[in-house]
């Protein structure tokens, strides 16, 4: 009796799954820790739904480090219609789709089943291929205990090549906006006499016409404030040189070319403008991705970055870092047109391998933890990225960790979604008959 009550209150869990899949990140886990407020998870999703087993064995997680504070209560919309319709009334929401509701300090959130899966766009019929699970529970509890929103703006009236791009990355901000607990709102540089004082990011995705000077001006009056944020998704095709001069007065300089490979083939030539990238493991905003690949789609342009012996820069306190760099076999081309372009640095080719994308900090300070009022900015030299029709989830995780980084809030960034694995058993004729 005695040794069963102590192993009762005393006890060690390994998770041995090759993903970790029950195991919640340090950074939850030190949250949790503080937590100061009740918490009440409803979970609501029938048993035979696929994500029950997974989304019950995460909250469990989050109840057994909230220090009893947490309190998870398991509801079967099916199966338990008066505590759902009970629960309706109590909060005033539809409750139409399946997904996990969270209360505390007096509001409340509720999180459909689709906010909990990464699906693959590229492929047909979409198929699940990660679980995000804890990055969606533990944002919406900092946004709940968070006393006010984030306000980013996605800046309009600039044109972009494709009227779909920008539809189609303002839904996905959107989306994160909702997932990550920040306010987005539309602003035309040429309404404005300044950039609102309310404005903790500027997101200027694939501009198709320069900046005026007046609103450059207004742009190199926010970007050397006390606190800036900007993520700036560049169209190769676009000629913007304001835009650009601003870029290489902060270490970031946009090539004419395009990023690309090209190789003669026995079926003929063989042309790619779909770059291949990997992650760096050095800035923050892409450690959590480093060692993963993805690919950038259309068209994208390399950047010229400015190394630490910079002394303009280092004077003015600023810091480039790179953040995705093409595969070794892709080459910035400046004669991108040609039917079969090879590499010829005279004529202004960048052999490889080449920077796509780069993170900027100005005041920055050595210790990370001290970094709370220094400017950020994101450039990327694809205006592509969050095409929903060809959009990889690491690409969205990358934008995610970028706007996350520029609002100061790191604590969310280091939560990848877990990936979801297919296992194949082999089952003898015998095994068969014997489960069927």
């Amino acid at each position: 009796a005695g040794v069963n009550r102590l192993s009762y209150q005393y006890y060690k869990r390994w998770d041995l799954t090759p993903a970790a899949s029950h195991s919640l990140s340090a950074m939850t886990r030190g949250y949790l820790r503080k937590l100061s407020k009740e918490v009440e998870i409803a979970l609501l999703l029938p048993r035979n739904s696929p994500l029950h087993e997974p989304v019950r064995a995460l909250l469990e997680e989050y109840k057994r480090h909230g220090k009893k504070l947490v309190k998870v209560e398991e509801i079967d919309p099916i199966r338990d219609v008066d505590r759902a319709e009970q629960l309706k009334i109590e909060t005033g929401l539809a409750l139409a789709q399946n997904g996990i509701l969270i209360r505390t300090n007096k509001r409340q959130r509720y999180l459909p089943e689709e906010e909990l899966q990464v699906r693959d766009p590229s492929k047909e019929k979409t198929p699940v291929v990660g679980f995000r699970g804890e990055a969606a529970v533990t944002s919406a509890l900092i946004g709940l205990l968070e006393t006010g929103k984030k306000r980013l703006y996605l800046v309009v009236g600039k044109g972009t090549r494709s009227l779909e791009t920008l539809e189609g990355a303002g839904q996905k901000l959107a989306d994160l906006a909702l997932q990550q607990n920040f306010d987005l709102q539309a602003l035309n540089l040429a309404g404005v006499e300044q950039v609102p004082e309310d404005a903790a990011a500027l997101l200027l995705v694939g501009l198709r016409y320069d900046l005026a000077e007046r609103e450059l001006a207004m742009l190199r009056d926010y970007w050397r404030g006390e606190r800036a944020g900007l993520l700036l998704l560049l169209d190769p095709g676009s000629v913007t040189p304001r835009l650009h001069a601003f870029l290489k007065e902060n270490g970031v300089e946009p090539r004419a070319d395009r990023v690309l490979v090209a190789h003669s083939t026995s079926a003929g030539m063989r042309k790619e403008f779909a770059v291949e990238v990997g992650f760096s493991a050095v800035s923050p905003v892409t450690r959590p991705l480093a060692g993963s690949l993805t690919v950038l789609p259309g068209q994208t342009q390399s950047l010229a970055l400015a190394d630490e012996t910079d002394e303009r820069l280092r004077d003015q306190s600023v810091r480039v870092t790179p953040l995705m760099r093409a595969a070794d076999r892709f080459w910035g081309e400046t004669d991108f047109l040609d039917a079969l372009p090879v590499v010829e640095p005279e004529a202004g080719d960048t052999p490889g391998p080449v920077d796509v994308a780069a993170a900027v900090e100005r005041g920055a300070a050595p210790d990370e933890r001290l970094r709370v009022d220094s400017s950020r900015m994101v450039v990327v030299g694809n205006a592509e990225l969050l095409n929903p029709e060809t959009m990889l989830a690491e690409c969205l995780d990358f934008v995610s960790a970028s706007i996350n980084w520029m609002i100061n809030r790191e604590r969310l960034m280091d939560i990848p979604a877990k990936p979801k694995s297919a296992y194949r058993i082999q089952l003898t004729p015998g095994q068969s008959q014997y489960l069927f």
